[in-house]
C-alpha cells in the first residue's frame, strides 16, 4: 500500500504529523498511514485550548467503528486551537483529508527542539517501508 507523505511536514513514530506555523506554533494531525489503518472514524475527542501537554503524552482520542486510538502529542506545549468546528460534525474528515481539513489541534511550544527531533518525510517513508505493510 502506498501512503501520502507531504514533504513539508515532520512525523512521529506513532504516526502524527506536525506542520510548523512559525514562531514555535505547530499544527498536528494523524498521518495517511494512521488514517488508513484505524478504520472509519466516528468521533474525535479533542484537547481543550489552554491545556498544557508533555511530548508523547496522550492528548486526544480517535474513535472508530472498531476501536479507540490515542493520539500522542509530538511537541510539548500549550494547545492554542482545536478543530472541533470541522471534526465534531464530520469526524470522518480524518479519513478523507487528514493533511487538510482533518487536522486535530495547534500547539505553542517553548522551543523548536521537539519539532526538529521528529522525522522528515524521507525518514518517515523509510520508517513506513521498514514496517513492511
Amino acid at each position: 500500500m502506498s501512503y501520502l507523505v507531504p514533504k513539508d511536514l515532520r512525523y512521529s513514530k506513532t504516526h502524527e504529523w506536525v506542520k510548523s506555523l512559525g514562531a514555535n506554533k505547530y499544527r498536528v494531525g494523524i498521518s495517511d498511514y494512521a488514517a488508513k489503518h484505524i478504520g472509519d472514524v466516528t468521533y474525535v475527542s479533542l484537547p481543550e485550548v489552554d491545556s498544557t501537554f508533555a511530548k508523547d503524552e496522550s492528548i486526544c482520542t480517535v474513535e472508530t467503528v472498531k476501536s479507540s486510538e490515542d493520539v500522542f502529542n509530538p511537541v510539548a506545549g500549550v494547545v492554542i486551537a482545536e478543530n472541533g468546528a470541522v471534526l465534531n460534525d464530520a469526524p470522518e474528515t480524518l479519513n478523507g483529508d487528514c493533511y487538510g481539513d482533518g487536522w486535530l489541534y495547534e500547539i505553542k511550544a517553548d522551543s523548536d527542539a521537539d519539532f526538529k527531533a521528529l522525522m522528515d518525510a524521507a525518514a518517515y517513508e523509510k520508517f513506513l517501508a521498514d514496517l513492511g505493510d
